[in-house]
This record gives C-alpha cells, sequence and structure tokens, in this order.
C-alpha cells in the first residue's frame, strides 16, 4: 500500500496506524504543493475499501489486516484505481491543468516507443488526472443546484465521460505479435480533445473556495450506507473553506458516521481553525529533496528533466512561469506609470513607492519584449489576456494575481523602502481579485480593468 506515494516518510506511519488499527475518522495532510496529499488520499480510499485479506505464513505473525498491494485485482480496487469508486468523494478547489498537460505528455511519448499501451504506467496516468477533475463533479455535490449542476456542467461532463470511453477503445491495442497498431493520429486528435474540454470544465466549474452546500452534500453522502467496507471523504485545500462551511465541517467531524473516514489537506495547517485541528489526526508532508523530484519525473511522467516537480508540472501550460512573470512585470509598470500620470494630473507629487515600483517593474517587461508601460486600460488588458491565452487555464490567474502583490512588495523591499499604507493597497485589491474571480467567477477581463482602474487611482493618493 502507498506504493504510489514516493519520497514520503509519513506514509510509513499511516501504514502502521491501519495495520494497528487506530486510523481515525478524520485525518489530516498539511504540506507544501505537490508534496503527495491528494494521491496518498486517493490511496487511503482504495486501501480501507480493498476486499483482499493478507494471508500470514504459519509460524509468522498474524495476518494484517489489509493487504492493498497496488496491483490488487479485488473487487473494490480497480475501481479506485480509475477514480471511478461510489465510496470515494472529494470536493475542494485544485488546480488540475498542468498534472493532465503532463500526464497527456508522458502517454504520448510512451505509445511512440511502444504500441502495446493497454497496461502501461502513463495510460493510468492519464485517466486519473481526468478523473480527478471529474471527482469534483459527482451528482450528489448538485442535487440542490439544478440550473448550475445540470445545465451548466453537466454537457462538459458528459463530452468527458464519452472522450475517456473512446480513448479507452483506442488503447485497447491487441498484443504486438497481432501486427495492429494504434491509430496514433486519432488518439492524438482525442487527447488533445479531451484536454481542451477538461481545461475548459476547470474555469467554467470549480471555484477558489468551499461553500458551505458542497460541506452539506459531502456530509448528507457519508451518512449513505457505503456499497463496499467503507466511504472516504477528501477535502481539498481546507484552508480556503468560508465561515459557514466551516462551521459544518466542524459538525460533521464532532460526529462523524461510523463507516466514514475523512481526509483534509492543506498547504497552511495555521488558517485551520483551532476548533477543528483539535478534531483531526496531523500527518505532515514534508518538501522532497531535488532528487527525489527528478525521480518522480522520471518514473511518473518517464522524462529526464532536472527540475522541481511544481516547474516541470508549469511548463506544460500554454503559458511559462517566465511568460507569466513577464505579463506581471508590464501589468504592475503599467500601474504605476497610469498612477503618476494621474498625480500629475492632481498637480500632486508622484509618491516615491509609485517611482519605485515604476523603475523595478518596467525594465523587466521591456526585456521580455512587452514593450514600455500604457497608460490605457483597454491596451493593457488586451495586452495580458492575448500573451496569457486570455487565462483560458484557469490556474493561470490565480498565480498572476499572487504575482502581481508578490512583485509590488518586492520593488520596495529592495530598495528598503517599507509603506504600511502602499502595502495595504495592495493586499486590498489582490484580495479582492482572488474573491472576484473564485467566488464571484467574474470573468478575467473585468477583474483586470478594475484592477487597473482602483489600483492607478489609490497609489496616485498615496
Amino acid at each position: 500500500m502507498f506504493e504510489n506515494v514516493i519520497g514520503q516518510d509519513v506514509t510509513g506511519q499511516l501504514i502502521t496506524d491501519i495495520e494497528t488499527g487506530i486510523l481515525p475518522q478524520a485525518l489530516l495532510f498539511s504540506g507544501p504543493k505537490a508534496s503527495g496529499k491528494g494521491t496518498a488520499a486517493l490511496e487511503l480510499a482504495r486501501v480501507i475499501s480493498c476486499e483482499a485479506e493478507a494471508q500470514s505464513s504459519q509460524g509468522q505473525t498474524p495476518a494484517r489486516k489489509y493487504k492493498a498491494l497496488w496491483t490488487c485485482q479485488c473487487p473494490a480496487c480497480p475501481r479506485h484505481r480509475l477514480l471511478i469508486h461510489q465510496d470515494l468523494l472529494c470536493i475542494g478547489p485544485r488546480a488540475f491543468s498542468a498534472e493532465i498537460a503532463a500526464s497527456s505528455g508522458a502517454f504520448l511519448r510512451e505509445i511512440n516507443s511502444t504500441q502495446n499501451v493497454v497496461k502501461s504506467a502513463s495510460r493510468m496516468l492519464f485517466i486519473r488526472s481526468i478523473r480527478k477533475l471529474l471527482l469534483r463533479f459527482n451528482p450528489v455535490l448538485f442535487e440542490d443546484e439544478p440550473k448550475k449542476g445540470k445545465t451548466a456542467v453537466a454537457p462538459l461532463v458528459n463530452t468527458l465521460e464519452e472522450d475517456l470511453a473512446e480513448f479507452d477503445a483506442l488503447t485497447q491495442v491487441p498484443a504486438e505479435s497481432t501486427g495492429e497498431r494504434i491509430k496514433e493520429d486519432a488518439l492524438a486528435k482525442l487527447i488533445e480533445a479531451i484536454q481542451k474540454n477538461a481545461f475548459k470544465l476547470e474555469a467554467e466549474g470549480l471555484s477558489d473556495n468551499i461553500p458551505i452546500d458542497r460541506i452539506r452534500r459531502a456530509a448528507w453522502w457519508g451518512r449513505l450506507a457505503p456499497s463496499g467496507k467503507g466511504k472516504l471523504l477528501v477535502i481539498e485545500n481546507t484552508d480556503r473553506m468560508q465561515e459557514e462551511a466551516r462551521n459544518s465541517l466542524l459538525k460533521l467531524l464532532e460526529e462523524p458516521p461510523p463507516r466514514l473516514t475523512i481526509v483534509l489537506t492543506t498547504a497552511r495547517p495555521s488558517s485551520l481553525l483551532p476548533t477543528i485541528l483539535s478534531r483531526v489526526r496531523p500527518y505532515r508532508f514534508n518538501a522532497r529533496d531535488a532528487s527525489v523530484e527528478k525521480d518522480i519525473i522520471k518514473k511518473v511522467f518517464r522524462d529526464d528533466k532536472d527540475t522541481k516537480l511544481t516547474s516541470y508540472l508549469d511548463s506544460f501550460l500554454p503559458v511559462s512561469e517566465d511568460e507569466l512573470n513577464s505579463l506581471v512585470a508590464f501589468f504592475a509598470a503599467s500601474v504605476a506609470y497610469k498612477a503618476a500620470l494621474l498625480s500629475k494630473k492632481q498637480g500632486n507629487n508622484i509618491a516615491q513607492e509609485v517611482i519605485v515600483l515604476g523603475k523595478y517593474t518596467a525594465p523587466k517587461a521591456e526585456a521580455a519584449g512587452l514593450g514600455r508601460p500604457k497608460g490605457e486600460v483597454s491596451i493593457v488588458t488586451a495586452l495580458v489576456l492575448e500573451k496569457a491565452n486570455k487565462f483560458e487555464v484557469r490556474s493561470l490567474f490565480p498565480r498572476f494575481l499572487s504575482g502581481l502583490l508578490e512583485i509590488a512588495v518586492q520593488s520596495q523591499r529592495e530598495a528598503a523602502l517599507p509603506s504600511v499604507s502602499y502595502n495595504e493597497v495592495w493586499r486590498k485589491h489582490s484580495s479582492w481579485g482572488e474573491s472576484a474571480v473564485g467566488t464571484y467567477r467574474l470573468t478575467p477581463v473585468l477583474v483586470l480593468e478594475k484592477l487597473f482602474t482602483s489600483l492607478s487611482r489609490d497609489l496616485a493618493a498615496l
């Protein structure tokens, strides 16, 4: 068990707790991004559902309660490997696009080297990357939202289900001795369509927080009898939960149904309520060494790139990290330029913080070929949207917003110019931008226009 979680010693503690029968009903997996928290949670769901009991040899220690090898062929394990078991429910915001793109790349590389891919690890990797997204659209979560759940996202979900069925049919390749080959062109086009629809579903169907209705529906699901040995509810990025949802979760943790296990994941455990922390057993996932991450890239994604895992995954997105950082610099430089124009128009001196911001960001934007800062909101937003592929990949825009705050604060720090009012302006508008996109579902163009106008005005008033 947990063979697919690489480089995390905490899995040893999980195995011990499972085998000794002291695994709690509520667990907290905390650790940095891409440290294996989500993978471990999904694997735990398989382990507690596994129906293959371990056999002990004569004269040895008693049989373990669970066998749960990754290759187990009991009635439950194959469905969990495909993430289609009815005793698993996942909620909570997270980004899927980078993993989907990287997984599709791994699969396409493998079919170029071998035609017999029915049992290939990269085939399963790609299927699971799509299923992780589809898990967020379990019908049970949308029964109280007929318009959103059955009209808005259902067509995309149905299309992805049909595409996955076609993918399964196309990759059911006979043995190489038959001489039959995969229809590579058709398969490549299908993967491209799956990826495009997955990106669209993520952008249009997911929010950046956890509303109360998700917790209520999950709690209702948890009280239904499991189809197998037990049920597992995964709540990822629990720190992004709305206040009402926290209280609802607390009630579930206080009185969990007898055959339900709950796993919370977060990169910021200190952000959780003390009352929630007191009701879960913590399991810490540490940042993995560079050599381990390189090994993961090689074993999981069949690639030899020597880089961080997060950087590797992000490299498959249509906008690279360097390109995104350049757009952040251009937008911040243009905000500073507009603020300076407003200050002059009002007959005021330009704030030193604004001058520092412009001098820090403008050269970065020009070096990337984006030109000098602009003072017209329509020109600035149009350029950013064009270069960012209209932020069709949902995870890019939150990163753009966090990058804006980071570069704004860093410019003052390097100039040894701490300013409480300046930093507060950026934090206020950054927080608004995150809520506007994640909670109120405003489009990136509207958020960019509002941010440019409001930031310029407030910085001019410093």
